[in-house]
């Protein structure tokens, strides 16, 4: 029996200029430029291999909860970035919200995002705002889009996500915590289904980073698909980077989608996957 070509999606998290390693940059991730660029590579020449691309954008107020802006000291200092504050700091008033009156949801935040064991919260520098140039798409990255674009007559996706200042939002599929009074922090449906590898289909997923969004992102797909759609999604390993000081959380994200039947690939061999289907066509 011969090989069926299948239809590719491609999946991007947060190919942003504040996540690259450029002078501009407000969180550089490092190698996260050179991982675009590949990408860049991928998309300009799959023809029209790749069906169906989806792009997720970090979308952020200047004033946020895991934010230096949000957060003081109990001398009134500033807080550092890259600072981790837990429940019981907050409440040792070490550190307070510069908005006294949010004190007691923000332990209770505190208290809700700590019970589900992902995560504690990380203060980072202002990133990604809304509007900033900083919030863009990487440049070649957007070349390469707009030029799939218009080869194809078919609209990228872009999916905004991080707006609401009291929950943080590294997975594109919900907020860490959701907050009744904001649906869009919950549990988006549409973007899981539109992700979601078919059969005939395949799932490529790359962006930036490994160690954070791309991670989160990923899992909650994961938990969403069943086992012949995990084994229907790959990962360009080359095409995405972990935050410094967080190697180890990625290596152990790729760990445990290598268990749950996830595939690895650099951006070469996927290529080499688009092409043998455009040859079986």
């Amino acid at each position: 029996m011969g090989l069926e070509p299948m239809d590719t999606k491609l999946f991007i998290t947060d190919p942003q200029n504040d996540f690259c390693d450029i002078e501009s940059a407000a969180l550089p991730v490092p190698g996260a430029s050179a991982d675009l660029e590949r990408l860049s590579t991928l998309v300009a020449r799959s023809g029209d291999a790749v069906t169906e691309i989806t792009v997720t954008l970090d979308s952020h107020p200047c004033v946020a909860i895991e934010r230096v802006t949000f957060w003081r000291r109990a001398d009134g200092e500033p807080v550092a970035p890259f600072t981790e504050i837990s429940t019981c700091m907050v409440r040792q008033g070490r550190y307070l919200p510069r908005r006294g009156e949010l004190l007691s949801e923000v332990v209770e935040y505190l208290r809700r995002l700590e019970a589900q064991g992902r995560y504690r919260l990380m203060v980072w520098p202002v990133h990604c705002v809304l509007g900033t140039p900083g919030h863009n798409l990487y440049a070649p990255l957007a070349r390469a889009l707009a030029d799939w674009e218009v080869r194809t007559q078919r609209p990228v996706a872009k999916v905004l996500k991080g707006s609401n200042p009291l929950t943080e939002h590294y997975s594109a599929i919900r907020a860490e915590v959701p907050r009744q009074d904001d649906p869009g922090t919950g549990v988006n449906d549409r973007l899981i289904e539109r992700a979601r590898p078919a059969a005939g289909e395949r799932l490529l997923v790359a962006g930036e980073a490994s160690s954070h969004c791309v991670r989160a992102t990923v899992l909650d797909l994961l938990e969403a698909f069943s086992a012949p759609e995990r084994s229907r999604t790959v990962l360009l390993t080359d095409c995405m980077s972990p935050v410094a000081g967080f190697e180890a959380q990625a290596r152990t994200f790729l760990s445990v989608a290598c268990a749950a039947g996830v595939r690895l690939m650099s951006c070469e061999e996927a290529l080499a996957a688009l092409e043998q289907d455009r040859l079986i066509r």
